[in-house]
Parts: structure tokens; C-alpha cells; sequence
């Protein structure tokens, strides 16, 4: 099973994708993880891409695309993936579809995990996460000790710049805007799968299983 997985900041992708990685034996492919792993490699992509980052600037298309192409084809995927940050654009999307038509293999799904905007800003607001192993928190449904010591590591509880009001406000404003042609792509070859992500993490993970169909049950 091949799927891509897209969505807002915070609207709880890679906990539905950590889920179906669990259920379907796939592997869970996000655009950072990707990065740093071809980066920590030492190969060629991998140090072209770290020059960008070293600077700051966004890594080139086709970088990208070679990175993907490379960590796809290797045997860990053979049961297939889950993409995560990745396609991001037209082109990136084309080129996925090409990198899958060399190895005889089709997108299965494009999930799309929804959420009321207004909703997102709150939870992410209410959103705290550790500095050192990155546990997430929640003010409201799971709040973190009062000593603001991480439980799993003893690191310092922080909320991050990111998920502050007006921070978040533009990153749901830049998403939707980058976002938009990519879902038009995706729905007119009948692959978007929209999910209302407005509710508990088993709900939204039991919609996901209907969107995805009985073929894959």
C-alpha cells in the first residue's frame, strides 16, 4: 500500500499515520526525517541538501525528489509507505507519480485530515512538548506535570515559538495556499480522501480505515 498523508499543522498526521504503519506493516516517511537520514548518510544528495539547510534556504525540487527516490526503492519499503510532507507541489506530485510508474507501483490514497481552523489555533495554543525527547502535551486533555519536568526524560517542558496564536495563524494560512492545488491534483484522479478530523484519535483513525476501503482491510 502506497498513501500520501496531508493536513494542517497539528491536525494529528503522524499519529493516524504511526497507526496505520502498525496495522498495514508500512512504513511512515515524513520530509524531515527523509532529510536528516540522507544527510547523516554522506551521500551526494544528501550533502546538497545539507548545504541548503545549513543556510536556511528550502531544498530544490529536484533534490528532494532524488532523496525520495532513493529512500523509497530501499527494501524497508517494499510493503509500502506512507508519505508525510511529501509531495508539496505540482511538480513534486508529477514526479512521484513517476518515480512509482519505474517501479511498477500506483498511489493507493491521498488522506486528507481536516479541522476547523479556529479549532486548530486552540490546539495548538494548548500544545506543550518536551525540549528534549519531544513528547507532546496538552494543556486541556493532557496536561504535563506541574513541575514542568518531562516524565519519559526529566527535559524541560517548553511551547514551542511555532505554536503560538499568530504563528499558527500564518502557518494555517501558508498551508492552505500551497496546499490547495495539490488537493485539486490529487481529487481529480479520484485519490483525495477527505477526513474530518474534529474528534477522538480512534475516530478519526476509524475513518480513515472506511476512506481507505475494504480492499486494504
Amino acid at each position: 500500500m502506497q498513501l500520501v498523508i496531508l493536513g494542517a499543522p497539528g491536525v494529528g498526521k503522524g499519529t493516524q499515520a504511526k497507526r496505520l504503519q502498525d496495522r498495514f506493516k508500512i512504513l511512515h516517511i515524513s520530509t524531515g526525517d527523509i532529510l536528516r537520514d540522507a544527510v547523516r548518510g554522506g551521500k551526494e544528495l544528501g550533502k546538497t541538501a545539507k548545504g541548503y539547510m545549513d543556510r536556511g534556504e528550502l531544498v530544490p525540487d529536484d533534490v528532494i525528489i532524488g532523496i525520495i527516490r532513493d529512500r523509497i526503492a530501499r527494501p524497508d519499503c517494499a510493503n509500502g509507505f506512507i508519505l508525510d510532507g511529501f509531495p508539496r507541489t505540482i511538480p513534486q506530485a508529477e514526479a512521484l507519480e513517476s518515480i512509482l510508474a519505474e517501479m511498477h507501483l500506483n498511489l493507493d490514497a491521498v488522506l486528507e485530515i481536516c479541522i476547523d481552523p479556529e479549532k486548530m489555533v486552540e490546539r495548538l495554543a494548548n500544545r506543550r512538548v518536551c525540549r528534549n525527547c519531544g513528547a507532546v502535551f496538552n494543556l486541556i486533555t493532557y496536561p504535563p506535570p506541574a513541575d514542568g519536568k518531562c516524565p519519559k526524560c526529566g527535559g524541560e517542558i517548553i511551547q514551542r515559538d511555532d505554536d503560538k496564536d499568530e504563528t499558527v495563524r500564518n502557518r494555517l494560512a501558508v498551508y492552505e495556499k500551497l496546499t490547495a492545488p495539490l488537493k485539486r491534483f490529487y481529487a481529480k484522479k479520484g485519490l483525495l480522501k477527505t477526513i474530518n478530523g474534529d474528534d477522538t484519535i480512534e475516530n478519526v483513525y476509524e475513518k480513515i480505515l472506511k476512506k481507505i476501503g475494504p480492499d486494504f482491510q
